[in-house]
This record gives structure tokens, sequence and C-alpha cells, in this order.
């Protein structure tokens, strides 16, 4: 009798605790991803742990489980007391969390990095102006390639991998119109994801070309650039930290990796020179907040420099190397971030604008 009613109380307790349900429904790149999946996820976690709710991830395998999966998710957060919230995470489900918002319109639903032709009321949809981060470690690699050849990986060339590109292109296009320095941009595309082998392949052919960093806007496949640029430096430097800032700081070359969505610098310190993070561990956060405090207002948030919603890594393992081959760059950057923050700089977010871009009216500080 006492174990009945010691399982009834605990039946009880944890319906309390979990009347609401906060699903994340990946992309293929899944959780791992150490991008964005992980940062999406980082951010829904610590929402739920700060108001002890439900957390739970749906994986998807292929694009033809976006559907099912939403689906799933959307189901079992109705069964809730307290509803919830189902995030889809990526481009690639815009369809698919279009037709399922609409079936559920009872489901709060976000979307990272999704837009719609129309607004649902039931679907926050959280872009970013990736472009304004990309832009900031473009400037910064224009300013530390030794060969004058710098390279840039997407995965597959959807509107937010583009924007970051154009960004990228458009802070080495700064660098260049304020310090006359010419500079090749290498270009690739892995066409998915989750391989980091694609990216690895693809990384070597360009160090093999001749650049000597490389930005990777590549989901999963970005950590084999990252592998690819710390097995080159370590053959010239010697593994570990120490020995890499002591190569660099003699004024030697490395190759670099420029890591994205999330910092990534910690996954190879010293040779990731930065990385162009993107607010998904917000959006995450957020999303559950707002749903679970009934704040959710439907629609689109788009978030830059000036939301706080994009940002530059602290450059914790490279800013001494940073400082002593490039100096003054940090202090031109905070410049340009202002300037963008301000309107007065409007970095592209298409290749139009990107061909017609320039900076040469501006005048850095001294």
């Amino acid at each position: 009798m006492k174990k009945l009613l010691v399982f009834a109380l605990l039946a009880v307790v944890l319906t309390l605790g979990f009347s609401f349900k906060a699903i994340m429904v990946t992309d293929t790149g899944g959780l791992g991803d150490k991008s964005f999946n992980d940062g999406t996820w980082a951010g829904i976690e610590r929402a739920a742990k700060e108001l002890k709710v439900e957390s739970k991830v749906i994986m998807s395998q292929e694009q033809s489980d976006y559907i099912p999966n939403l689906t799933k998710a959307a189901e079992e957060v109705m069964k809730e007391k307290d509803g919830g919230i189902v995030f889809a995470v990526g481009f690639m489900m815009t369809d698919a969390l279009m037709k399922v918002a609409q079936q559920y319109p009872t489901v709060y639903f976000a979307g990272i990095d999704i837009a719609f032709d129309k607004e649902l009321p039931n679907v926050i949809n959280f872009l970013f102006k990736e472009q304004e981060s990309a832009f900031l470690v473009g400037y910064i690699a224009a300013a530390m390639t030794r060969t004058g050849k710098v390279g840039f990986i997407g995965g597959i060339a959807i509107p937010p991998v583009e924007r970051f590109r154009y960004g990228y292109e458009a802070g080495i296009k700064a660098y260049t119109d304020l310090k006359g320095k010419k500079i090749t941009i290498l270009r690739g595309y892995t066409n998915e994801f989750s391989d980091p082998k694609k990216g690895k392949d693809l990384a070597v052919s360009q160090f093999s070309q001749g650049a000597d960093i490389i930005f990777a806007a590549a989901g999963a496949c970005g950590n084999g650039v990252i592998e690819a640029a710390k097995e080159r430096s370590e053959k010239l430097a010697g593994k570990g930290l120490e020995n890499i800032k002591k190569y660099a700081l003699a004024g030697k070359s490395l190759y670099y990796a420029i890591g994205v969505d999330v910092d990534q610098d910690y996954m190879a310190p010293g040779v990731v020179l930065t990385s162009a993070m993107k607010g998904v561990d917000m959006a995450g956060y957020y999303g559950v907040k707002w749903a679970f405090t009934g704040q959710f207002k439907g629609g689109v948030k788009n978030l830059g420099l000036k939301e706080q919603g994009v940002r530059m890594s602290e450059m914790k393992y490279t800013k001494e190397i940073v400082d002593k081959l490039a100096p003054n760059v940090l202090k031109e950057l905070d410049y340009l971030k202002q300037l963008i923050i301000e309107g007065k700089v409007v970095v592209p977010d298409s290749e139009d604008a990107l061909k017609v871009f320039t900076v040469k009216g501006v005048k850095l500080p001294k």
C-alpha cells in the first residue's frame, strides 16, 4: 500500500513538474554538430532548467523526416496541460514548418532561420543578420592573411549561408578599400551540412591553392575545415596552444579556420582565428520563455549587431596573436562595428548589394 502511495505521489510530482514541454526538431545536421543545432539546444536547455519545464530533442536523419517529426512534436505538446513550444531548426525545414504549423494552430512554434511569405500567429520566425558578424571576421581574415588568399566554404547555398558569404566578402573588401591590400577569395560548397569529411576535403584543396585562412559556414562540415587547419598548423608549429602561439608570435605563417554560429574557438585553440556567431542560443532561450510566460507573439524577429543577435567571438586564444601581427585591427573593428550599429555602414545581404559595396569614404581612427 505504501509503495502504491509513493508511486502515486511521484506521478503527481512528475505531472506538475512537466506540464509544459519544449521540443526541438533538428535538421539533418543533428545534435553534436558543435554549431547550429547545438547552439539552439543550449538556449532551450537553459530556459527549461530555469523555468523547470521538460525539454526534448527529435533528430531528423533526412529531409523526409521533417514533417513527421514536427507532427509528432506538435502532438506531444498538445497532450501537455500547459502546452509547450516546438522548434524547427534550419532553413531547409521552411515548407515542413509552414504545413505543420497551419495544421496545429493552437501549438506554438519557433522557426530558426525560417521565414514565411505570410506570418502565422502561432509561429515566431527568428532570422539573423549573419552578414554583420561575418563582416567582422572577414575584416580580420583580410588583416591576417600572409598569402593574400583566403577561403570560404559553405554548406548548401541557402539564404543564411549566403548572407555569411556576403558579409565575409564585404569585410574583406572593406579592408582592401581602406588599406589597399589585394586579396583573392576562394569559394566552395559541400552541398550538405552533416559530413565533416567533405568540409575537410574542400579545405585541403583551398589550402593547397594558397589560402591560409578559411571561413566555413557549413554546419558539421565546418568541423572538418577546423580539423584540416589544425593538422596543417601542428605540422609546422607542433601540438598545443603554446607551440601554436610561439610559432605565430615569431611571425611565421600558419593555417587558420574561422568558426560559425557558436563560439568554436575552443575546438582548436590558436588555430580557430575567431568565430562569426549568431544568437541561436538566445532564440532558443526566448522562444521557450515567451511561450511559457504568455509573452509569445508570432511574426519575424530579425536580429543583428544592434539587437545583439550576432557577434564575433572574444578570441580567447588568438587575441594576442592578432594584436601582434595586425596592430590596431581590433580597434578598427570596434569603430566599424559602431558604424554598422548606427546604420552608417550597411553590410550587404545580397549579391547585387555586395557588388556595389564600399567603405572608401570611411576614415579610420588613428
